[in-house]
């Protein structure tokens, strides 16, 4: 795998994947105070969250569950003093699909967290990380179910 950073003005730089896609990114800076896009942290977090969103996709569908739509909220704190790392991130899975079990979308979950997703490994070295997670059900007239596991 490979990347690469160009810095463009101030604090702002162009990440470039080894697959040829681009992100700005950078911190506010001068008199303005604009921030060019999402912080060097904040693309570890949204990795974090796209890692394990991929994951749990990928099993419910493997198990052939009806899911139909994953999002997850992440919520971090960083340390006082450099480098900053992240000391807590929780993670807030909404999973969405036609009758989907519980059990197992509350396994997909904990499989990404605490075995595949490697931006969860690499952060949990530095953070602890909680998570939980809420199902909807879309089937016609049916409500939402809400399972809370953490770890």
């Amino acid at each position: 795998m490979k990347a690469r950073i160009k810095w463009v003005e101030d604090r702002t730089f162009v990440g470039e994947s080894g697959s040829g896609h681009k992100i700005v990114f950078g911190t506010a800076h001068g008199p303005d105070g604009l921030k060019p896009g999402p912080s060097a942290m904040e693309l570890v977090l949204i990795g974090m969250g796209g890692c394990s969103a991929y994951d749990v996709v990928h099993i419910l569908e493997k198990g052939r569950e009806a899911v139909e739509d994953v999002a997850v909220e992440l919520e971090a704190e960083r340390a006082e003093t450099d480098p900053k790392v992240f000391t807590r991130v929780h993670m807030r899975f909404v999973v969405k699909g036609r009758a989907l079990a519980p059990k197992k979308v509350e396994r997909a979950i904990a499989l990404s967290v605490e075995k595949y997703c490697s931006a969860s490994a690499m952060i949990a070295k530095t953070a602890t990380v909680t998570h939980d997670f809420e199902v909807v059900d879309t089937a016609a007239g049916a409500g939402s179910i809400e399972t809370t596991s953490k770890t």
